[in-house]
C-alpha cells in the first residue's frame, strides 16, 4: 500500500486497525512496523505513532537512484559470468509478470514484479551485505514509483532489454540497460 501510493506520506498507521484489517494479532504489525520502519518506509516518533515515511526529497532522490544503480549493476557485472539457466528461467517468468501487469495497466502489480526482478538480481549474488545495503534504497525509490506515466509498456521494455542481453551473454549491454532502466 506504500509502495503504490495507497497510503500517503504522513499516514498515521495504528497497530489495532492494521491487524484487524489484515486479521492477525498486533505483534506481527508491530514487528512489520519495526521492519518497514528499518526500511525506510515508515518512521516513529515518541508520543505520535507511526507515519508512512515521506518521500525521498528532490535533493536526495538523484543520489538514492545513484546508490541503487551502482548496486545493481556492480551485482550484475560480479555475477554475469555465474548466471545460470535457473536464473534465467526465474527472470523470464517475472518479466511475463510484468508485461501482464502493463498490459492490464495495474500500477500496483508492476511495482511488486519490478521489485521482484531486481531483488532477484541482488539477491543471486553470495554475498547477503549487498541485499541489506540495496533493500532500504530500493524501497525509498520505489515510493515515488506509483506515479508511473501511462506508458506502462515502457516498463516491460526495459526489463526485457536486460534479460534479452543477458541471455545473448552480452554483460556489457545487460550493466548498461539495467543501468538506464533504474530512474
Amino acid at each position: 500500500d506504500i509502495l503504490t501510493g495507497r497510503l500517503e506520506p504522513g499516514t498515521a498507521l495504528r497497530e489495532q486497525e492494521v491487524s484487524g484489517r489484515f486479521g492477525v494479532s498486533r505483534g506481527p504489525v508491530r514487528d512489520a512496523f519495526q521492519q518497514l520502519t528499518q526500511q525506510g518506509l515508515l518512521t516513529t516518533e515518541p508520543n505520535k505513532g507511526v507515519r508512512v515515511a515521506p518521500q525521498p526529497s528532490m535533493t536526495v532522490r538523484p543520489l538514492v537512484a545513484e546508490l541503487r544503480r551502482t548496486i545493481e549493476t556492480f551485482v550484475l557485472d560480479t555475477i554475469f559470468d555465474q548466471i545460470t539457466e535457473q536464473d534465467i528461467i526465474e527472470w523470464t517468468s517475472i518479466l511475463r509478470d510484468i508485461e501482464d501487469a502493463c498490459q492490464r495497466g495495474d500500477k500496483a502489480a508492476l511495482i511488486e514484479h519490478d521489485l521482484r526482478f531486481h531483488r532477484s538480481i541482488v539477491q543471486s549474488h553470495d554475498d547477503r551485505e549487498f541485499y541489506l545495503i540495496w533493500q532500504p534504497i530500493a524501497m525509498r525509490m520505489l515510493m515515488q514509483y506509483w506515479r508511473f506515466g501511462e506508458d506502462l509498456m515502457q516498463s516491460y521494455e526495459e526489463h526485457k532489454a536486460v534479460l534479452d542481453a543477458i541471455r545473448s551473454g552480452d554483460k556489457e549491454a545487460a550493466v548498461k540497460a539495467l543501468a538506464e532502466n533504474i530512474q
